[in-house]
């Protein structure tokens, strides 16, 4: 088990490096061939693509670094998980706290209580 763990993280390491090698030589590629010719823009070098796709991923992909599904996901299931621990009390009470805080009414419960 162990000699197998020495080896993922050197191999983890040249396959990030790769990656970023493949992309970075793609966006280049792609913006030299295309947006000079369209719109007049200047070519780019290799580290001002890798610096491209990092603000893209900044912009676009957050920064979430492990882990399946969206924050938002994540943040609803918590809330599903503590509603289902809340007693029908307890569930009524929030859901009041929670639009009377928009200024309205509740809606009745859709959901039946577990």
């Amino acid at each position: 088990m162990r000699k197998r763990l020495i080896w993922i993280a050197p191999l983890a390491i040249l396959g990030i490096v790769i990656f970023t090698w493949i992309g970075g030589e793609l966006v280049m590629l792609l913006w030299n061939w295309l947006l000079p010719t369209l719109f007049g823009w200047r070519q780019i070098t290799f580290w001002q693509a890798i610096g491209l796709l990092a603000l893209c991923r900044i912009l676009f992909g957050g920064f979430r670094l492990g882990g399946h599904g969206s924050p938002r996901s994540r943040l609803r299931q918590r809330m599903e998980e503590r509603w289902g621990h809340m007693t029908p009390e307890k569930r009524e009470k929030c859901r009041q706290e929670f639009f009377g805080r928009w200024g309205r009414v509740a809606p009745p419960d859709s959901k039946p209580s577990a």
